[in-house]
């Protein structure tokens, strides 16, 4: 038989309760781990994200200077041909008017056809009614 004491080059095995602790620890270390990852990766999209935003937005700005300034020429334009400066800003003024006015039309349809989320209303009760019954053993969990 073969001495397996420490003292004779061989090293004494783990218990399993320490072999359990050590996987506990490891296991915690390993969640920390991937939580700072994740964090790290997120403030990164973030910052992206508030940039990319930022310069949508900035954009946008320059671009209803732009639509203001290309009224005005219009509104000139129509002067240009003979009309007089305050005729030409109103027909430019009710052409936009009109444009809202459809704009807005198209948006109550739309919001008109919101609903509350049916689906996803009648899993819930499935699922809640599921719950509610004792456990049997031809019990089935609801389908969607």
């Amino acid at each position: 038989m073969t001495d397996t004491t420490p003292g004779n080059g061989y090293k004494a095995e783990p218990t399993l309760g320490a072999l359990f602790a050590n996987a506990s620890r490891d296991l915690s270390t390993l969640v920390r781990d991937e939580i700072e990852l994740a964090k790290t990766e997120i403030k990164v999209d973030v910052k992206h994200g508030v940039v990319g935003g930022v310069m949508f937005g900035a954009a946008g700005f320059v671009a209803v200077l732009a639509l203001i300034l290309l009224l005005i020429a219009v509104a000139e334009g129509l002067v240009a041909l003979g009309l007089s400066r305050w005729l030409a800003y109103l027909i430019v003024a009710v052409v936009l008017l009109i444009v809202a006015a459809v704009l807005a039309f198209i948006g109550k349809k739309a919001v008109s056809k919101l609903g509350p989320p049916e689906r996803t209303i009648r899993t819930s009760k499935e699922t809640a009614a599921f719950l509610k019954k004792p456990l049997s053993a031809d019990a089935q969990p609801p389908t969607s």
